[in-house]
This record gives structure tokens, sequence and C-alpha cells, in this order.
């Protein structure tokens, strides 16, 4: 790392008339040869592997933002979005001194962490000047890819945007390798683009922002159970969800709304066991008809930060939309060996009549529905879908059976072959749950197929 550090601050004013440049956003830069590139929206994405020597790197080059004005703060907040949270680092980073050249101002700093039983490291360099920042981003577990991510940091030009507009958002979704994969599954991170970060932990997703962070609960058997007064339900939630983690609980109160969509709602002022914090926690649902509500645990350092951020209470089910939609920030993108194996779904739902008169049975109706996606390899799929509907006695049966070839994003999936022989692509991603994974397919016609790997 020692010689990245130094080389990584020096941009390149000439180029060779030999090399051909890449160009994205306001940067152009010499890209490393035979590296394998994604070009997104918010970055282009290098990588390289060896599976010989079980070694590989990474390098991001991002969109330019709209800069704080400061070089330091501007590297603090890509730190901490893309290696400190991104990557669990905990310790400061190896920094060195701010560079300055042609009105452009350089920090770069460098860190290590751990995946796969490897020591790894990452380095962030930050580039300011003119109103934006940009930041090039690089992970390895071995150094024999080091001179290819300091030719491209060295080849480094940067156009002076008189006139560019950046964006006041952060990188949107670059689910970057991370070291907690003890799930098995290659994205554990998911940065969003309305700026919250979704981290995939033991017992929930943590979900944070600034000062703030949101603790959406996996399903939980104990604090999820029925009861048909809803305060001792809820206060049965508070009591499985939360209270573990906390001591000295002041100022509660309970503050549910029941309707036909329950609102549940508790708040109080306790101290974090693991760090010793002063904090305000919120405990919400919003209870769905379908049945999908979670327990959402809204944590900060006083309720006025949760009331700013979020609205205050009040009285009525509607408009609770800005903590309820917090929810679904349970999304994370897909690797290609995620995939490999079977998973399927069933669904089932009925309705009986009765005659008016006699109050006599008239019959049951029924639907039903299983599919199973079998994805052979990284290429090959099978799929096949089973229906059944109508009146119970003469009910109607069908089945597809589809084979074919199949290309994935960290968020599409492309299938050949579906019906008619037409290709079908799948907006997709991974919905985390304790111990495991949901695959969340939709389609174009805005069927969900959620499925759970046999």
């Amino acid at each position: 790392m020692h010689k990245l550090l130094l080389s990584c601050f020096f941009l390149a004013i000439t180029m060779s008339l030999v090399a051909q440049k890449d160009k994205f956003d306001i940067a152009s830069y010499t890209p490393p040869t035979g590296w394998k590139k994604v070009s997104k929206p918010e970055f282009v994405f290098y990588e390289i592997s060896n599976k010989t020597t079980k070694t590989w790197s990474q390098i991001y080059v991002y969109k330019s933002i709209t800069s704080t004005g400061d070089i330091d703060a501007d590297f603090n907040k890509d730190w901490q979005l893309l290696a400190a949270k991104a990557f669990d680092i905990t310790e400061e980073p190896t920094l060195t001194d701010v560079v300055e050249q042609d009105g452009w101002k350089i920090k770069s700093g460098s860190g290590k962490f751990t995946f796969q039983n490897k020591p790894c490291s990452i380095s962030i360099t930050t580039i300011s000047g003119f109103n934006v920042s940009i930041c090039i981003q690089a992970n390895m577990n071995s150094a024999d890819y080091l001179d290819d991510v300091v030719t491209l940091i060295e080849s480094l030009d940067l156009v002076k945007p008189n006139n560019v507009v950046a964006t006041n958002n952060p990188p949107v979704n670059n689910p970057s390798i991370n070291p907690t994969k003890s799930s098995g599954f290659a994205f554990t991170t998911t940065n969003f683009d309305d700026g919250w970060i979704g981290t995939v932990k033991e017992d929930w997703v943590e979900v944070s922002k600034d000062n703030i962070k949101v603790l959406l609960h996996y399903p939980n058997k104990a604090a999820d159970a029925y009861n048909t007064v809803l305060r001792e339900q809820d206060n049965n939630a508070w009591n499985t969800l939360v209270a573990p983690h906390y001591n000295n609980l002041k100022n509660f109160q309970w503050r549910t709304i029941q309707s036909w969509e329950s609102i549940s709602f508790m708040e109080g002022d306790l101290e974090e066991k693991a760090t010793g914090k002063n904090v305000h926690v919120v405990l919400f649902k919003k209870h769905y008809n379908s049945g999908k509500g979670r327990y959402l645990e809204f944590v900060a350092d006083s309720k006025a930060t949760i009331e700013a951020a979020f609205g205050a209470y009040h009285n009525t089910t509607s408009d609770w939309d800005n903590y309820a939609n917090m929810q679904w920030h349970n999304k994370f993108a897909i690797g290609a060996g995620d995939l490999i194996g079977k998973w399927s779904s069933n669904d089932y739902a009925s309705l009986s009549y009765y005659y008016v008169n006699t109050g006599a049975s008239a019959g049951t109706t029924t639907t039903s529905t299983a599919n199973s996606f079998h994805f052979i390899s990284n290429s090959n799929y099978e799929s096949e879908h089973n229906g059944a509907s109508g009146m119970v006695g003469n009910m109607k049966f069908s089945n597809q059976e589809y084979k074919g070839k199949y290309t994935l994003t960290n968020w599409d999936i492309t299938m050949t072959n579906r019906f008619q022989g037409a290709s079908e692509k799948f907006s997709s991603y991974f919905e985390a749950i304790k111990g495991g994974r949901i695959l969340i397919l939709i389609n174009h016609l805005g069927t969900v197929y959620s499925l759970v790997r046999q």
C-alpha cells in the first residue's frame, strides 16, 4: 500500500499517444488492461481475479458530486460511505498529506479488512475543486495488482466543470464485497440513492444515515405472535426486540392507532448497552392488510432528530409513509454464485360461498400456484410454473416449463426462451431474513415471485 499512497496523488498532466483513455463524467484515464469493465450511471467499475492464486482487485471511478468546499469533509464523507460502513472498518484510515495541483485538492487514505479469511486493503482517493468532488476507490487482496491501480490514478485528467452541475446524491447501489459475508452471499451492503446505507446483520437490516439508524427487524415468531389485544402484542414486541439491547428506560409511551391497517407506535429514552449512549427509540409497524408489515426500530440521539427526519406523531392512520417506507430498504444485489440452486414459492387462496336464504354451502373456489426456478450454472436455467383454480371438484390446471440461458447483473436477470420463445427480463434483488435470503423476481407485468432456496 505504501507505493499506492505515495503515487495516487500525482495526476498526470500529459498522456501517452499510444494509450487509449476511457472517459466518465468529468474524468478521463487509462483503464487497466485485461480488467472487466461494468458501467453504471453513478460509477464505472473495473475488476480482475485469478482463480489459481485466488487473488482479486476492484477499482471504482465515481461520478462527481457537489463538494462541501472542504477536502477533509469530502474525504471523510467518502471514507465513511464507501469504506468504514461498507466494510465495517472501525480503525481510522492511514492518511497522506493533502496535495494541491491546478486548482484541485487531493487526499487519500487506506485501511485493512478481512475477506474470505484473507487480508485485504482498501484505498479511497478524493479529489475536490471547482465546487465538485470525485472519488476513486481501490480494493484488493494482493499487491500483484497495485501497479495497475497506480497507473489508472496517475493517468487521471479532470475537466474543470465550469458549467457542470454535480449531483448532491452519493454513489448509488455500489454493492462492494463485504467482509462479513458469513451467510455466503456476495453482497451484504447497499448504498441507496436517497443516502441511506443498508447492511445485513444477524437479526435485522441496519439502515443508517447521518445520526440516525433504523433496524428493519426480520420476521420473529415471538415478536410477531398475534394477540387480539394490540397493546399486549406491541408490548411483547418491545420486550422481545428492543428491551434486551438497552438499559434505563424513561418516558415510555404506547401511542398505537387501531384501524383497518393499524399503526403500532412506541417510544422512549434509553441507554444503549453496546455504546453507553443515551438515545431515543421509536418502535414502529404498519400492519399492512397483506400481512407484510415489519417492526422498524428508529434510533437517534433525541426525539427531535427522529421527528425532523420522519415527522412527528399524529393520531391518524394516514401520512405515515416516511416511517413505513423504510421497510423497503431491505434490498441487496445478487452475485452470480448466489443464484446456483433451486428456488421456489407456493401460494394458496380460497373463498367459500353460502346461500343467503338457507345458510347452506354453495361451494368453494380456490387458487393455487407453484413456481420454481433452477439455476443450474452461471448461464443455464430451468423453470416450472403450475396452477390450479376454479370451483372445488371442477378445477382447471395449467403447467408451463422453460429451459434456456440467463444473464445476470446485480439488479436484474434476463432469461431466454420464455413464453413463445421470447426473452424475459426480471427486476431482481435479495431480501434478507435471519440466516438466509428471499429471491425477489418482478417481471414486466408486475408479477412478483418471492422465492426461497430449496
